[in-house]
């Protein structure tokens, strides 16, 4: 009975196999392909230095309201999470979100809030853009293939503004607050279709519904799972170092299934691995997700709770696109930017540069975690396993205040500008190795001495890919037959 039981066993692992990899090794070959285009073209974004690349510089002249006024025409009872003045194409104004997310654009003129702006507004603004040439309407979009994250929800509908460039480049302009939210060109647009689309499983229809999105991707990334494992289960089965088949082989098979047994005994751990952090790149059972609590300990770090800031407007600083005005350890700060990015940190009250000093800067930072004790104080000059570039930049130096908690928990700070940059915890940094590190690959060794990096990855790539076609060629057989 038990000699039958193993064969039936050993039967069904085959006949799962062999079935459920006709269909999946589709899926495997489309996310290794795809993963090697992702690798050079990102999924269109807006990066803050894009953005303020894009602003026009303040007419400090026209602004007649200060950021006290501004946040009383909004109606504001507690300090916003973000409040900031620009320019609205040639009118100043303030910008506020709200701890909750609901944001305001309050003119700076007159204080009157705007709900919305014009066609002809939303080609002026896009006329700021460095890559404009002759910026022209195409249409009014709410939500396509690259605005269909919910992050753009409160700023929908938008004006695709065209802006003639050789590039192909298209702004999202909001209707609603007449910021950019969105660059893409057509470099981007092309290679997408080949690169994160596909592999995130993220055709627009889809996409659009969160939940249904996440249930899907769950599914089929965990059926392709388990085709993994079987996979490798039956290629240790089927191997032999030792006895060999006839001719000396250590396959019995032959053509492309052989093709497909020796190179899934090779790269069969790495494929599965992917697959696993593939999986775990959604989270499944919410083990790893954030444990909330940040906004209160940003209104500790601020030290300031009031819709006051009694800031001092400067007369005309050269080249500011952008002021942010913050509270830092109870004192008032204003960030000035630049077009390239250059962050200034002035003194709200004065206008005067106020650079940080490292002292001020953790005791602030000890209030973060008010209920533990912080042990350590790391000034990092270079990336590390836990703060690194893989695709955009990170700030350096950096502060990383570690806390002596029950969660582990590390904050990372902007010494230029006091700016919590980040937190994490130790299930986060777990997450980071089950699904950056395992899926991507972010080990710094290889990053910091690039093109490593990309050697490693488009090697096991290829390795995939012939397991993947190999698997669906043979499958295609079986099929005919």
């Amino acid at each position: 009975m038990a000699r039958g039981l193993k064969r039936k066993l050993r039967q069904w692992l085959y006949l799962t196999h062999r079935w459920i990899g006709i269909v999946t090794c589709l899926f495997f070959a489309m996310w290794f392909i795809s993963g090697v285009v992702m690798m050079y073209v990102a999924f269109p974004g807006l990066s803050d230095k894009e953005r303020l690349a894009a602003l026009p510089e303040i007419a400090w002249e026209k602004a007649r309201l200060s950021p006290d006024d501004a946040m009383k025409a909004a109606g504001i009872t507690r300090y916003p999470r973000d409040l900031r003045l620009m320019m609205l194409d040639g009118e100043p104004v303030y910008r506020l979100s709200d701890w909750s997310g609901k944001r305001q654009t309050i003119s700076a003129i007159d204080g009157h809030a705007i709900a919305g702006i014009s066609e002809q507004q939303a080609l002026a603004i896009a006329s700021h853009h460095p890559a404009s040439k002759s910026p022209r309407f195409e249409e009014m979009i709410d939500r396509d293939q690259w605005s269909v994250v919910a992050r753009y929800d409160v700023l929908r509908p938008f004006y695709l503004v065209n802006l003639g460039d050789d590039a192909g480049t298209k702004l999202y302009v909001s209707s609603r607050t007449g910021e950019v939210a969105l660059d893409t060109t057509h470099h981007e647009r092309v290679w997408n279709w080949l690169g994160a689309i596909p592999h995130w499983i993220y055709p627009t229809i889809l996409r659009q519904d969160q939940s249904l999105w996440r249930s899907v991707v769950l599914w089929i990334s965990g059926i392709c799972l388990i085709v993994g494992i079987t996979g490798i289960w039956i290629g240790i089965l089927r191997v032999r170092l030792k006895r060999r088949y006839s001719g000396g082989t250590v396959s019995p098979y032959r053509g492309w299934m052989k093709w497909h047994h020796i190179t899934g005994l090779i790269a069969g751990l790495f494929v599965l691995t992917w697959m696993f952090s593939g999986w775990m790149s959604l989270d499944p059972g919410r083990y790893f997700a954030d444990r909330g609590g940040m906004r209160e300990a940003l209104q500790r770090y601020a030290g300031h709770d009031a819709p006051t800031i009694a800031a001092q407007l400067p007369p005309t600083p050269v080249g500011a696109v952008e002021v942010r005005f913050v509270w830092f350890d109870g004192m008032p700060l204003m960030i000035l930017a630049a077009r390239d990015g250059t962050l200034t940190p002035t003194d709200a009250a004065t206008g005067a540069i106020a650079p940080l000093q490292p002292d001020r800067l953790w005791k602030a930072a000890s209030h973060l975690e008010p209920q533990a004790r912080l042990t350590e104080r790391q000034v990092l000059s270079d990336y590390d396993a836990y703060w690194y570039a893989n695709h955009r930049t990170r700030e350096l130096p950096v502060l990383r205040a570690v806390f002596d908690d029950a969660h582990g928990t590390w904050f990372h700070i902007s010494p230029l500008t006091g700016e919590v940059l980040g937190r994490s915890d130790a299930n986060r940094r777990t997450y980071r190795w089950l699904y950056n590190g395992l899926h991507s690959f972010d080990i710094q060794l290889l990053l910091k001495y690039r093109p490593a990096w990309d050697i490693v990855v488009i090697l096991l790539s290829i390795l995939g890919t012939i397991v993947s076609v190999s698997g669906v060629v043979v499958g295609w057989r079986y099929l005919k037959r």
